[in-house]
């Protein structure tokens, strides 16, 4: 079968990866599901994966076929397996578990101490088929076709996880920020938006994402190439800044607006990377706010956010390419060309 592989760390992405011939996965194991992929969604995970960013942290072992936002039919499956059968289209989690470590028995699965995460640890799904187990895939419902939705597996489920943390704290009259309307953002203020009564300001660069905050529920936003974010925040709350501040961009100048737009006894969320939190420590005695990473959500928080999906509460914006262009398709991000969330489609 075909795989895009990542062969040696690079910054270069219009080289980043290569398509191999590499040998089709077989359900080995009683609990494996083989999945012919029909969509895997871009991640700007992907892009720092590529770049290295990720080898301190997780083990790799190259060469490594990349994609953790996967969806599409089983075509086999191990002799325990129960849950799903050939042919069912399946959302894949990325991340597969044990069940048996503490973090699994407590329901925490992205804490599990033996996982393997598809694109990340082990090959994922830029390739025709993929290796999963029973414990990672969500049946779909009627009408919900794998390609459409293969980017919740990781966006969709982290803007998820973020939200619904956030949404725990926000009351009517609350007003929440949205920094970043990408990949991740233009789920993420859906999800506020079906989830809360709390007031939306989508702030971004670029007057697409900006049309497709409001589209998508936003009471305001802001482009910060045309207005001060603060001054802007500052007069939209009335002083009182944002109880929720969900950031999907995580650069420098972004995590630097929390202590001036964020309410006091508020949450600046991080969930995009790439740069770092650099704030006096009197800044968050003085606000008593605090930042809160968030990291892919859990098994269940996945299935809960299908569940949205059918509902029509969440929509994807999104736009497709074949296995061939994964590299244009990296290119492309790293310039902030998408709107929305780019997938593959092998």
């Amino acid at each position: 079968m075909r795989a895009a592989r990542l062969h040696e760390y690079t910054d270069d992405m219009t080289e980043g990866l290569t398509i191999d011939e590499v040998d089709r996965p077989e359900a080995t194991g009683a609990s494996d599901v083989i999945v012919e992929v029909e969509g895997a969604g871009w991640c700007q995970t992907d892009n720092h994966i590529i770049e290295g960013m990720w080898e301190e942290y997780v083990p790799q072992d190259l060469p490594m076929t990349l994609g953790h936002e996967n969806a599409g039919t089983v075509v086999e499956t191990g002799e325990d397996v129960g849950i799903v059968s050939e042919g069912d289209p399946v959302i894949c989690h990325p991340v597969q578990t044990c069940g048996t470590c503490r973090p699994c028995r407590l329901g925490e699965t992205m804490y599990c101490e033996n996982d393997a995460f598809n694109g990340l640890t082990t090959d994922g799904g830029f390739a025709d088929y993929l290796h999963t187990s029973e414990r990672s895939v969500i049946p779909l419902p009627t009408g919900v076709e794998p390609v459409d939705i293969a980017p919740h597996a990781d966006a969709g489920i982290t803007a998820y996880h973020a939200a619904k943390k956030a949404v725990a704290d926000l009351v009517p009259g609350d007003h929440a920020v949205v920094i970043g309307v990408g990949g991740l953002g233009h789920i993420g203020l859906q999800c506020l938006d079906a989830m809360s009564a709390a007031r939306i300001t989508a702030v971004d660069l670029k007057e697409s994402a900006l049309d497709l905050a409001e589209g998508y529920g936003a009471d305001h936003v802001v482009n910060p190439s045309e207005a001060d974010v603060r001054e802007e925040l500052d007069g939209i709350t009335d002083g009182k800044g944002a109880t929720q501040v969900l950031d999907f961009v995580g650069e420098d100048v972004t995590t630097a607006y929390a202590p001036d737009i964020t309410a006091a006894g508020g949450d600046h969320h991080i969930i995009g990377y790439g740069g770092h939190v650099h704030e006096p420590a009197q800044a968050l005695v003085n606000g008593e706010f605090s930042f809160v990473g968030n990291i892919v959500g859990r098994y269940a928080e996945l299935q809960e956010l299908v569940a949205l999906v059918e509902q029509g509460d969440v929509d994807l914006h999104t736009s497709r390419y074949d296995l061939g262009e994964v590299n244009a398709v990296a290119e492309r991000l790293e310039h902030g060309e998408i709107d929305g969330r780019a997938v593959i489609t092998p």
